[in-house]
């Protein structure tokens, strides 16, 4: 059955651990960050965080609110895809087209997402907890054309809280990949999401 699943959430709460375990289970990956980094590449611009979302407003600004998620479409050459980095509402409404889609949701608390980011010993990593906050709100906008987090997180069909240990959060993400994959696919269309949920809870 079809079963594209798109990943949001802030920095560091766990979106790339939920796309390696689709990967696992035979998904293709890719993120809408993709589309960009090649973008930098071609321009001769360093990847790096504040880069990435300049760039991303700046190709929303001119092709639509909606662009990354339409060219990551064209990369997808199977029914079973994990999209990582979905960041803005139009981006959710234009990947709702797809047969199969679902979005999740990945979330935890602040200071240990910083942790977490300055352990992975990044050069172009925020120092301060103060400086990781600053380019959160970079991606926190009400403009069409940037990110907006909130408002994207506000429309997922389930959102997972990643804030214990590694093994607890696969076991979380284990538990609803299951369920989902035994979903009647027409469910788990936006006009069915709410009876998927429903079914999820009672086989729960």
């Amino acid at each position: 059955m079809a079963l594209v699943i798109g990943i949001t959430g802030r920095n560091c709460a766990g979106k790339d651990t939920v796309a390696r375990m689709l990967v696992e289970r035979g998904f293709e990956s890719y993120s809408l960050s993709d589309v960009l980094r090649v973008e930098l590449e071609r321009r001769g611009v360093a990847i790096e965080r504040a880069s990435l979302i300049a760039l991303g407003n700046e190709l929303r600004a001119s092709e639509g609110p909606g662009v990354l998620a339409k060219r990551v479409q064209s990369m997808m050459t199977t029914d079973r895809v994990a999209l990582v980095s979905v960041r803005n509402p139009s981006e959710v409404e234009a990947l709702r087209g797809i047969d199969g889609f679902v979005l999740l949701g990945v979330d935890a608390p602040v200071a240990i997402r910083f942790a977490r980011e300055a352990s992975r010993g990044r050069e172009s990593a925020p120092e301060t907890l103060e400086r990781f906050e600053e380019l959160e709100r970079l991606e926190n906008t009400t403009d069409p054309n940037a990110q907006q987090l909130d408002a994207t997180m506000a429309l997922a069909d389930h959102v997972l809280e990643n804030g214990g240990t590694l093994k607890a959060f696969e076991a979380t993400v284990s538990a609803l990949l299951t369920k989902l994959q035994t979903i009647p696919a027409e469910l788990t269309t936006p006009r069915g999401t709410a009876h998927a949920s429903q079914l999820a809870e009672e086989k729960s």
